[in-house]
């Protein structure tokens, strides 16, 4: 186990070792992910907020692609992808209880039913592939999501 957390890339990958619980590691790297957006002090509008999509989705491709392999399409040990894929669907929306609730529950949804054509990005080898399936529906649920508030902001 020490030799694994040598490796920086296995470190990020397993989102600081949150990938090695024995069950539902997708589901706690969620719940990870949403706790850091809660607690960091930006707005899900920030440029900052971009930023940090931007570094998850870049290391997250070089250190899945260092730590899987081609026969492992979507390791569960990795979870940098449910990571970055949860602040993907926390764009733009407020930080209120209900939204946050929503955003996880329809990632979760998203991520395990891979519907949508989500099931086919699994085709991808390598870093890309782990990653681009929960790119994807992070993406799904930021515009479901948003659509709702605007669209209750424009009925009503």
């Amino acid at each position: 186990m020490r030799v694994f957390f040598n490796n920086k890339s296995n470190i990020i990958a397993t989102g600081l070792g949150i990938g090695l619980i024995p069950f539902a590691p997708g589901t706690f790297a969620s719940l990870f992910s949403l706790c850091l957006f809660l607690l960091l002090p930006l707005e899900s509008n920030s440029f900052f907020h971009f930023i940090i999509i931007g570094v998850l989705i870049i290391v997250g491709i070089w250190s899945s692609n260092n730590l899987s392999k081609p026969e492992d399409k979507d390791p569960s040990k990795i979870v940098i992808d449910e990571i970055a894929g949860m602040w993907i669907s926390c764009l733009f929306l407020p930080k209120e209880s209900i939204w946050i609730i929503f955003a996880f529950l329809l990632f979760r949804f998203f991520d395990i039913s891979k519907i949508g054509g989500i099931k086919h990005l699994e085709k991808i080898s390598g870093g890309l592939g782990v990653m681009i399936d929960d790119v994807v529906a992070g993406i799904f649920v930021c515009f479901i999501l948003n659509l709702a508030i605007f669209s209750d902001k424009f009925i009503f």
